[in-house]
């Protein structure tokens, strides 16, 4: 649902602050959308898949907006995530949850009584159980987010019941505005997470679910510890994480690649809680690159350079699977995700779930709706069309392309069954001959002429269907099957020992008077894996996983660069830079800190606190290569020009023209529609070319006496000393501006 036209506009004031504290100098329409109803006060439910930025959402306008906003959110590894996240770049931030001591609960309680937090992260059952929506109500609070809202609903696929209460989160918080942000929703979720929280005439806006930057394959599953290893070895060194349906097979899987000298972990829910934390932190600060799993991992995972996520088994609905895959390429570089199939899976996940609700007593229409979503992503995994389409298109969004040019299916990693009608009628006559009475194996034995004592015992051996498929692998042969099962042109029974059924598709496929397809792997050369140790960057990063033209040798340096600056400040590595931010250093290659802060992702207090050791492993790796620095992106043929790094002339010389009458950098951030932190860059290339008498116009006089003095104590060279030597009281911006007229009057 589009805003209309006379919704208020977003303030100057918030894309400066987007720019300041994190780096960004464009928002996506959707996040813009959110913010401006965050902002006016309305009830909203923001749909944005996995990686799409909604975070920010409500994020920055807390910081805009002054007083305070209750983020609601079911793990504590999540909110850790995201105040951690806030205080590196400057956003103060607390989480109240019962991992605290009570001196840092003491801590939370003092901060935002004063005024200081912008936003206090908590969870559904800490606002239910204890005194702090008072306390929060009496502190001012004026808006909520709910993260991971389709929590509330039955139909979503991580009902939690605690969520429920979130329905009295309007008599709790009374003229406060509610926003829920989910990454995966269908309609019917999205309807239920409205009525359940009872919001206001709300808008709900829905991103785009297409991921391009992934690649989707789904694979027959022949031997999952061998075909788990083909994906590892094609991501050397890379972050990924494997799921697996069982805890049993979670530990089998993880010590087999452990045995192999791949740096794996389990996590399960049947490890303790100080076995599960071990192994986040170990994957979250980079000491290990995998995890195999469980669905219990990964709603509270932010590391995001997870370039790879298998599945080795089928998952409990495409909403799973969309928020599991989703996990990979967060940062927008290319990933893979590979799910390995088998129809078996169906079956065991079926049994499971109706044994679980038969013990809990739960109501029927969640049963229903549960095995519903287990059919729903069988018939994907069987599907033979674009996965990227599959996935949009279940989320009820159109896609447009013919070719996605990222999945099996699209890039010819299957082949269609040349004769797949006759095949088809094979398969189906085989069913009707053995009566309809005999399972997938068996049926599978009969056509492929087994010597079996069960064929021979029940004079199977004898039908005119046996061996009649005697050629075809085996493998292959029952996928076809399942792919039968996926078109409706068979069906599988009920029970302990499910059958295979024929359906009225089946005798009109047997009579020639409906077609079914058929697809199979392509049969190609395999490439053998790469040394894993001793690959050099080049075939880590083969092409297509960085930006053209990066450097790969200098993208791993910086990545060891940001390890041990994470180590030593003892927090998450991607809190320091993600991978997309160092993938455009190894591209662009900044030799000033000015260019290194036009990067995106680079906000003021992330530039001030890192920017020299990441520029000097620039400058120092450039030298010894011979390479170019300051390197303009590339614009793609056919494309659209991206926004140039460096403002059009005709631009400049407006704005050194405004700057001449010594007009407010406010008045000329609105005049051109910008931020007031491009206003200031500007104003920086002004003091040095034109070297200004002076600068009371832009910066008071007691500042710039302040200023300067601390330059005198620390110098000009580097911005973070003199901010502490400032009592952090003055913005890098300013302080950027003094610095550049004292240079100027030195002739530098």
């Amino acid at each position: 649902m589009p805003l209309p036209h006379n919704f208020p506009p977003l303030p100057p004031a918030l894309p400066a602050a987007v720019q300041r504290y994190w780096g960004f100098t464009t928002l996506r329409a959707l996040q813009e959308d959110a913010m401006r109803l965050a902002l006016a006060g309305r009830d909203a439910l923001v749909v944005m898949p996995t990686g799409g930025g909604k975070s920010l959402c409500y994020q920055a306008p807390a910081v805009v907006r002054g007083g305070l906003t209750v983020v609601v959110s079911p793990l504590i590894a999540l909110m850790k995530d995201q105040v951690d996240g806030l205080a590196r770049v400057g956003v103060p931030a607390v989480r109240i949850d019962s991992s605290m001591t009570a001196d840092e609960k003491a801590d939370a309680a003092a901060a935002i009584r004063s005024g200081e937090a912008r936003l206090v992260f908590t969870s559904p059952e800490r606002l239910v159980n204890t005194g702090l929506v008072q306390f929060l109500r009496d502190c001012g609070a004026n808006a909520v987010a709910i993260d991971e809202a389709h929590c509330i609903s039955h139909w979503g696929h991580d009902f939690r019941p605690e969520y429920r209460q979130m329905v009295r989160l309007k008599e709790w918080f009374p003229g406060a505005a509610v926003q829920a942000y989910t990454a995966t929703a269908t309609e019917r979720v999205r309807a239920d997470i409205v009525e359940r929280l009872g919001l206001h005439d709300p808008t709900v806006l829905v991103g785009n679910f297409d991921r391009p930057n992934l690649t989707f394959r789904v694979l027959p599953r022949v031997s999952p510890i061998g075909q788990v290893r083909e994906v590892l070895d094609r991501h050397p060194g890379d972050a990924g994480i494997v799921y697996c349906l069982r805890r049993a097979d979670v530990d089998d899987v993880a010590a087999q690649l452990k045995a192999m000298k791949y740096k794996a972990v389990a996590y399960h829910a049947g490890m303790s809680p100080d076995q599960r934390r071990q192994a986040q932190e170990a994957f979250a600060s980079e000491e290990v690159d995998i995890v195999v799993a469980t669905v219990a991992f990964g709603m509270g995972i932010d590391r995001s350079n997870v370039r790879f996520v298998v599945h080795a088994a089928m998952p409990k609905s495409i909403e799973h699977y969309q928020q599991e895959t989703g996990r990979a390429g967060r940062d927008g570089l290319p990933s893979e995700c590979v799910l390995l199939f088998s129809g078996a899976d169906f079956v065991t996940l079926k049994s499971i779930t109706e044994k679980s609700a038969l013990e809990a007593g739960a109501a029927p229409e969640f049963v229903a709706s549960t095995i519903k979503h287990l059919d729903d992503m069988a018939k994907y995994a069987r599907g033979a069309v674009c996965r990227h389409r599959a996935l949009v298109e279940y989320f009820g969004q159109s896609f447009e392309a013919e070719n996605c040019g990222a999945c099996d299916i699209c890039l010819g990693d299957t082949d269609e069954v040349p004769d797949a009608k006759q095949v088809a009628q094979k398969i189906l006559s085989c069913v009707a001959r053995v009566k309809e009475s005999c399972g997938v194996t068996h049926v599978l034995d009969v056509l492929r002429g087994a010597n079996t004592d069960g064929v021979r015992s029940r004079g199977h051996d004898k039908l005119t269907t046996y061996g009649l498929l005697g050629d075809v692998p085996k493998n292959d042969l029952r996928d076809w099957i399942y792919q039968l099962v996926g078109q409706g042109a068979l069906a599988v029974s009920e029970g302990e020992y499910p059958l295979l059924r024929l359906t009225p598709l089946s005798w009109a496929v047997m009579k020639g008077e409906q077609s079914v397809r058929l697809i199979r792997l392509a049969r190609k050369t395999r490439r053998s894996a790469r040394d894993r140790d001793d690959a050099p960057a080049a075939e880590r990063h083969p092409p297509g996983t960085l930006p053209a033209g990066a450097d790969p040798e200098l993208f791993e340096r910086l990545r060891q660069v940001r390890r041990q600056v994470a180590v030593g400040l003892g927090v998450q590595p991607y809190l320091v830079f993600p991978d997309s931010v160092l993938a455009e250093f190894a591209r662009g290659r900044p030799g000033t800190l000015a260019r290194m802060r036009q990067v995106s992702g680079v906000g003021d207090r992330k530039l001030a606190d890192f920017g020299e050791t990441f520029l000097n492993a620039i400058l120092a790796h450039c030298g010894q290569a011979g390479l170019a620095l300051d390197v303009d992106a590339p614009v793609a043929r056919g494309a659209a020009p991206a926004k140039p790094v460096h403002k059009p002339s005709a631009r400049r010389d407006m704005v050194f023209d405004l700057f001449r009458t010594e007009a407010a950098l406010d008045y000329v951030a609105a005049k051109l529609e910008v931020t007031r932190g491009t206003v200031a860059e500007y104003l920086v290339e002004y003091i040095r070319e034109e070297k200004p008498a002076g600068i009371f116009a832009w910066v008071p006089e007691d500042v710039c006496e302040r200023v300067a003095a601390a330059a005198e104590q620390c110098g000009t060279t580097r911005l973070k000393p003199a901010f502490q030597a400032l009592n952090e009281e003055v913005p890098y911006d300013t302080i950027r501006i003094v610095f550049a007229f004292l240079d100027s009057r030195d002739g530098g």
